[in-house]
């Protein structure tokens, strides 16, 4: 299969997750808008979430999955399964101590860590602390199911684990639809979502669990104990869990610090979940693919392979996100009308806040993807301690710009700061690589780069003039299948109209995506680097 087929593989499931995402959020904010309750279930789920992030996708995509594939290059099977046990023991051990610990310290945690700005408005502290307390064993189900997908993607069974999140946005929307139809108040809706919550993190762990088994590989439980395999994976696992969950960092830091202002958290909430539709289905796709792969060229002596997957899937992201970054810059207010505003928001009048942050966050876009696509060829390589420290780097960029900027501009404030940290980030990974020799000079990528920026702006001003031409059509007034048809026809034209000129300027080419469609798994002969037929730092790689 493919590099783009595996890419479309995961990005299909991602896309099914996200656009129920959608319709959840839509749902979500007629029911609750940017109150006090949607303010508090954002900040309660965004806690066991980042938990998610930090010690289950971040570690074991990051640990987990290149030493599963050694497992699998030089034992087999069965010693990928025994591998397996003895993470999975120590896993769940883990987890419930840390359950048990946080669900008695929830009161302190949310009023010194995750919401410190609740604690000033009666009722809203309270509200947190129990909607978290309910959601918080989310956390050892989705780290368990992390752990599964780590296994498939490393087995190359990608679609369970890329439709299994879709679950969580299937159940909210069955609850909200319940609440709808039996007329529940936002306090009902919102314990509601929460126990939605915790019975979606048990259906997605099922979902992985029985794809796994029917792999081949039955895990049973075993008495936690330090193997030497399990010693290496909490060295790397460690830093890797930091660096993997940056962006969930900088979003808790953003809500802790936007607690302090009504209608801050969620608003951000809104936003994020728009422009993590490209984040998702192009940024996410490419991290679980390329790392699974490109730990198994490196494992094999294959330079020339992983230099090449490397190189391809910087163009691949670059390719999809740069103009999903200026749509949303440009579009960001149709966008946001069009989603959200309806029910609780309308009456809100939350559209100009949270338009202004999406339009940030576009900015932001291609450097959270490319972090996504530079970052395995560090951890692929066993190096977890240089991304964490770009990361802890981009966390103290952060807080500072944050803090700064919050007091005059609120929560558009914090966008900027996330998306500045972002591109620290990514500007830190891809010099370090360069300077190692791990990222050669690719003639073709270099050339491609500045034509596809002058083709996402090309789309870009064009969109920005048809958008106050057809401003009374986008307009609050306008029904909603008006503004849906005309905000689509522009987002068809739009991308119709970058993909036509990046093709014109050589920003893209036929022969491009045929390598990438084409391209199989067929390896080429292992060579070492320095050999003739290796790549050494500043050559063409791919």
């Amino acid at each position: 299969m493919s590099l783009v087929k595996k890419f479309a593989t995961v990005a299909s499931g991602t896309l099914m997750s996200r656009a129920l995402g959608f319709g959840r959020e839509m749902l979500m904010a007629a029911a609750l808008g940017t109150g006090p309750v949607a303010d508090a279930f954002n900040a309660a789920f965004q806690f066991p979430n980042t938990f998610r992030r930090l010690f289950a996708e971040g570690a074991f995509n990051a640990a987990f999955v290149p030493l599963f594939a050694k497992e699998i290059e030089t034992h087999g099977t069965d010693g990928a399964k025994r591998f397996s046990e003895e993470v999975f023991g120590v896993l769940f051990s883990a987890l419930l101590v840390l359950t048990i610990a946080m669900e008695l310290a929830m009161p302190l945690i949310v009023r010194y860590l995750v919401a410190p700005g609740f604690a000033e408005t009666p009722g809203k502290f309270e509200t947190t602390v129990q909607l978290a307390t309910i959601m918080f064993p989310y956390l050892i189900c989705m780290s368990l199911a992390a752990m599964m997908a780590g296994m498939l993607n490393s087995l190359r069974r990608y679609f369970a684990a890329a439709i299994a999140p879709a679950f969580l946005n299937i159940i909210l929307i069955s609850v909200l639809g319940y609440a709808w139809y039996h007329g529940l108040d936002a306090h009902d809706v919102g314990f509601a979502l929460s126990w939605g919550v915790l019975a979606a993190g048990i259906v997605q762990l099922a979902i992985v669990w029985v794809a796994v088994r029917n792999a081949g590989i039955s895990i049973g439980f075993r008495r936690p104990h330090m193997t030497p395999n399990v010693k290496r994976l909490l060295i790397l696992a460690l830093p890797a869990a930091i660096t993997g969950g940056i962006t969930q960092i900088n979003q808790l830091i953003g809500t802790a610090i936007a607690s302090a202002q009504n209608s801050a958290v969620s608003s951000l909430a809104y936003a994020d979940r728009v422009y993590q539709l490209p984040l998702g289905v192009v940024g996410v796709a490419v991290a679980i693919v390329l790392l699974p792969e490109l730990s198994r060229a490196l494992k094999s002596g294959n330079l020339i392979e992983a230099a090449n997957l490397q190189n391809r899937s910087v163009e691949f992201t670059l390719f999809m996100t740069l103009p999903a970054a200026v749509a949303l810059w440009v579009m960001s207010e149709p966008i946001v009308r069009l989603v959200y505003e309806r029910g609780a928001f309308a009456a809100n009048h939350s559209t100009p806040t949270v338009a202004a942050i999406l339009a940030i966050f576009g900015l932001g876009l291609p450097a959270f993807v490319l972090i996504k696509a530079f970052t395995p060829g560090y951890f692929a390589r066993e190096d977890t301690r240089t991304p964490m420290i770009f990361a802890a780097i981009s966390v103290a960029v952060n807080v500072i710009t944050a803090l700064t900027l919050f007091p005059s501009m609120g929560a558009p404030g914090i966008a900027v700061a996330s998306a500045v940290a972002g591109w620290v980030n990514a500007l830190m990974l891809l010099a370090v690589l360069i300077r190692r020799g791990h990222w050669g000079r690719d003639v073709p990528l270099l050339k491609r780069i500045p034509r596809l920026i002058l083709s996402a702006a090309v789309m870009g001003v064009a969109l920005y003039f048809a958008e106050h031409w057809l401003a009374i059509r986008l307009g609050p007034g306008s029904p909603l299948f008006v503004k849906a048809t005309t905000l689509l026809a522009l987002v068809a034209g739009g991308a119709l109209l970058y993909f036509v000129t990046a093709f014109a300027t050589g920003g893209a080419d036929f022969g491009m995506i045929r390598r990438n469609v084409k391209r199989g798994n067929a390896k080429a002969p292992p060579v070492q680097p320095g050999s003739p037929d290796g790549p050494g730092p500043g050559t063409l790689n791919g």
